[in-house]
Formats: structure tokens, sequence, C-alpha cells
């Protein structure tokens, strides 16, 4: 069996939510599909999918495989955009979304060249922190940053993404350094409110493995660069991005505490709907955003200094 149509099979199941739904876009039998599941299971050795009756979901190798096959669907789907499309110039609207701060600081001032190299491309940016839903806000392309939520939708991973807990030394010296995550409990933590995109809490490792918690303190925003600004004017501690608090704790006006329990990288993404048919202009975009953010001197210049953000 195609090892090809068993990985496009994993992908329109998950994305469309069942056998029956992936099985009618495709025009075959229900059987068909869920041969091919379990020839890929098989094949792999291990269980993609839990199935119901009611409802299927991913087990924690299929979440970790189905996005590598979205990122293989993704290469191929560009390969064959980049032969077939030729000569071919890209025109239209793009609508792209990005988180604010980072939207203001690393989408916001690409925009303006992506549109310089085509001439014929129109683009619309929204800035939020709340998580757009893409496919009924009618998105081209999300940019996101840290963990993406389980969902249907393709991502492209573009670079690692680092955070820190900062506080100022003022703060600290107020307020005490904390030794371990259980001390923040003991802290003012200025957080992200329940409505927007950071929805696990702060990330640390601990005894080995990746634990989440949720601080809390007397101040919570939507915006995370209000977050930034309270934690320069010394109100607590904040769990940033390093390429938002790089230069100022190089500068010396934030200091990084907790370092030693410090997550694991995780990612910046392009996320969008579908591979199939993507538009040319958008995969320019996408290529765009891969090829800057895969520059290490684009995060040094970015930071202002000589130290690579995630």
């Amino acid at each position: 069996m195609d090892r090809l149509k068993q990985i496009e099979s994993l992908v329109s199941v998950t994305q469309r939510g069942s056998l029956t739904a992936a099985a009618l876009a495709e025009g075959v039998a229900p059987a068909v599909i869920g041969r091919r599941i379990d020839a890929l299971e098989e094949r792999l050795g291990v269980k993609l999918l839990v199935r119901t009756t009611r409802r299927i979901s991913l087990t924690h190798e299929g979440s970790a495989f189905l996005e590598d096959c979205q990122r293989v669907l993704a290469d191929l789907a560009n390969a064959e955009a980049s032969v077939s499309a030729g000569g071919v110039k890209a025109s239209g609207h793009v609508r792209i979304t990005a988180p604010a701060g980072f939207g203001r600081r690393h989408v916001a001032p690409l925009v303006p060249r992506f549109v310089q190299e085509h001439p014929d491309v129109s683009v619309s940016l929204n800035l939020s922190d709340r998580v757009s839903d893409i496919v009924n806000e009618g998105i081209d392309c999300a940019v996101r940053v840290g963990d993406l939520p389980d969902s249907g939708l393709i991502s492209v991973r573009l670079a690692d993404n680092r955070r820190l807990c900062v506080a100022t030394p003022a703060y600290l010296a107020r307020a005490g350094t904390p030794r371990v995550p259980g001390d923040l409990s003991r802290h003012a933590c200025l957080t992200l409110s329940s409505d927007a995109s950071q929805t696990r809490g702060w990330a640390f490792r601990i005894d080995g493995e990746v634990q989440h918690m949720r601080p809390g303190g007397p101040l919570d925003c939507s915006d995370g660069q209000v977050l930034h600004d309270w934690c320069l004017q010394g109100l607590g501690i904040a769990w940033r991005s390093t390429w938002e608090v790089a230069r100022d704790i190089a500068d010396g006006r934030l200091v990084a505490v907790l370092d030693d329990f410090a997550a694991p990288p995780n990612g910046i993404y392009a996320v969008f709907a579908h591979a199939k048919h993507l538009p040319l202009r958008v995969r320019l975009w996408i290529d765009f955003l891969k090829h800057t953010y895969g520059d290490a001197a684009y995060w040094r210049a970015a930071s202002g200094i000589d130290d690579q953000a995630g």
C-alpha cells in the first residue's frame, strides 16, 4: 500500500474528525481509509489513533508523528507548486495574523519587504493575542509562538522560541529571588489573561520532565507587551520570550531567574488550513518567513546583541 496515501489519510482523518468525512472528501469507502491507517500503524509498530464509535483522537505518538506528516505534505506541495508555477508571478491578497508583541517586532517589518518583492500581492495583517479561527475567519496564514493546540491545521516550524522568567533587579532586591519554580507562589507574577494564547501556563523542566504551572499575581493582561512594560517597571516576575527581553537582560534592566529549570525551546510556526492547492502567494510568504527566521544574523540584529533569540 502506498506510503504517501497512508500519510495523507492520517492527516485527512485528523483534519476532518472521522474516517467517514475523510473518505467522502476523497471519494472512497470509509473502509479504504481504515485499511490505510491500519497498515500505517502496523508498519510503524505504534498506535496512532484511538477510534471509538463517537470520536477519534490521537495518541501521544500519533500527535508527534502528525506534525512531521503535515510538514512533509506541505514541503511536497511546495515542491510541486515550484515546478508547475514556472514563471508565473504571485498575485492576489494574503490575510495574515500574528501575536501582537511578536507581530509588531518580527512580522510587521517583513510585510513591506515581501510586498516589494511581489508587487502584485497585497497583504492584510491582524495583530492580536487572541487565537484566531483561521478557517472561519478566512485567514491564509497565522504566525504562532509557543505550543500549538491540537487541531487539524497544518504547521511549519520557522524557528525555536525560548522563554525565561525575568524581573528587574529592584523587584528581586525587594521581594527576593525565587530558587525553585514553587517559590513563584510567593511572588507577584505577571501573567496573560485566560482569553489570550498562552493557555497552558508557564513551562519548567522539573526532575527531567516539562511541567506547567499557573502562577498568580495582582496583575494580568491579554497583551504581552503590557506585561513586558509592567515587568520593566518592577511590578513583578514575567515569563517572556528571549526575542523580547534579550536586550533588556544584556543591558541589566532585567535579570533572568530560574534558569536551571528553563524548559526546552518550543517553536515559532506558520499555521494554515490546507497544504493542497496552497496559493502561490501564501507559499511564497511562508518561504519568506522560513528564510528570514532561519538566518541567525536576523535574530542577532533584531535583539541588538550577539546572541540568537529563539
